[in-house]
């Protein structure tokens, strides 16, 4: 078995060509950022992670440890521009003898380092700035933050205690003493305001209203904004004293969703087969796996998911049901199309229909023709300008 130094001085070569793709890929653009991915010790942050199986049938994770990959797999398998899982279903995992792992829901993770380092690139930091960072994670990110700052510039807030005790270990290991929080991410952490900028590596509902009280005027939010169907994607706000405005990237990075508001267990009632008034569909199921109108049919839907299945031994219909307002829609094939049926407060299909008709007008953009404002009264998504069609985010 090769010796610590020997894995040291392996890790810092393939640190350096990790680098090397990154700033190739264009993820890296500056040499600070370059300097911290060269010099932090990813290996050190997930000494142990699963990786997703390739093998067919149920989605499965197999452990990935020295012992069960060697040290040269996995230190190439860590230092590979891959996301790796580090936790499921909210529980620490018996790392004494890890088994494969299926049926179950990732909730901790190192997420890839393209999107780590572009998102730390976006933050546009500057010497001597403040970082509140919500979601510590493995420590990596922080790590990198607490290389480029300085560890008394960095405080980060992680929900989860164990997930928040073995990043501890990690950064004090690494040589970094940032300022550590357990609790929820979304009261920011008020004695260490105000921040210069804040970053969040799970995606939110919608901007809670402490971040825009803990961020200086002129200071950044960098965040990714999702539903229970899907991620919008990634939205920079600059903050100007009680409000704040900014733009979506241009793709929709997706990040798992911020514990205290992850969907309800439980997807609502289902409609009994008479239920609802019927009417033919403009649009049948594919728009909600399809990328631009999938992302209108999140806004215009904030609070629902889907699912298919056939009926008595029918064709597969696709339900769409929100749990909150306990509205439903449920699309059925017919001959040359398809017919909805739709019940509740809300007509899920028709705001579906209406959202996909408006961006279809502005001629189908990307999420950069979409920005996003926060008051302390309001938050919406606007198309185009922030006097255009709005969609208002979840309070």
């Amino acid at each position: 078995m090769a010796s610590e130094p020997d894995i040291e001085t392996t890790a810092a070569d393939l640190r350096r060509r990790l680098a090397w793709q990154l700033e190739k890929d264009g993820w890296l653009r500056s040499p600070e950022w370059r300097a911290a991915v060269e010099a932090v010790p990813r290996h050190r942050f997930i000494p142990r992670f699963y990786r997703e199986s390739d093998a067919a049938g149920v989605t499965t994770w197999e452990p990935v440890t020295q012992e069960t990959a060697g040290i040269e797999e996995w230190l190439r398998l860590v230092y590979t521009d891959e996301t790796w899982m580090t936790q499921f279903d909210g529980r620490d995992i018996d790392w004494a003898d890890p088994k494969p792992i299926s049926n179950a829901v990732p909730t901790s993770s190192s997420t890839l380092p393209g999107l780590v380092v572009r998102m730390l690139e976006d933050l546009d930091v500057q010497d001597s700035m403040r970082v509140l960072e919500i979601g510590t994670g493995t420590g990596y990110s922080t790590a990198l933050m607490c290389h480029r700052l300085g560890s008394e510039k960095v405080t980060s807030i992680e929900t989860d205690d164990g997930v928040a005790r073995r990043a501890r270990e990690a950064l004090t290991g690494s040589g970094h003493t940032p300022h550590l929080l357990v609790g929820d991410g979304r009261a920011g952490h008020r004695s260490g305001a105000p921040y210069d900028r804040l970053i969040a590596t799970c995606g939110f509902r919608s901007i809670p209203p402490a971040w825009l009280e803990q961020v200086r005027p002129g200071g950044l939010i960098l965040t990714t904004l999702r539903g229970w169907m899907r991620s919008l994607g990634l939205v920079k706000l600059i903050v100007t004293g009680g409000s704040a405005s900014g733009r979506f990237s241009e793709d929709d990075p997706s990040f798992m969703i911020a514990r205290q508001q992850d969907a309800p267990g439980s997807l609502g009632m289902v409609p009994g087969p008479d239920d609802g008034t019927k009417r033919k569909a403009a649009y049948g199921p594919e728009l909600l796996s399809t990328s631009g109108p999938a992302f209108m049919a999140q806004l215009a839907a904030p609070d629902a998911r889907f699912f298919s299945m056939a009926v008595d031994g029918g064709p597969v219909s696709t339900f769409l049901l929100d749990s909150v307002t306990d509205s439903f829609a449920v699309l059925a094939p017919t001959d040359g199309g398809w017919q909805v049926r739709q019940g509740g407060p809300r007509r899920l299909w028709d705001v579906v229909e209406s959202a996909v008709g408006t961006w279809e007008e502005y001629g189908s953009p990307n999420t950069t023709a979409f920005g996003v404002t926060v008051t302390r009264d309001q938050q919406v998504v606007w198309l185009g300008n922030p006097n255009g069609p709005q969609w208002p985010l979840p309070s």
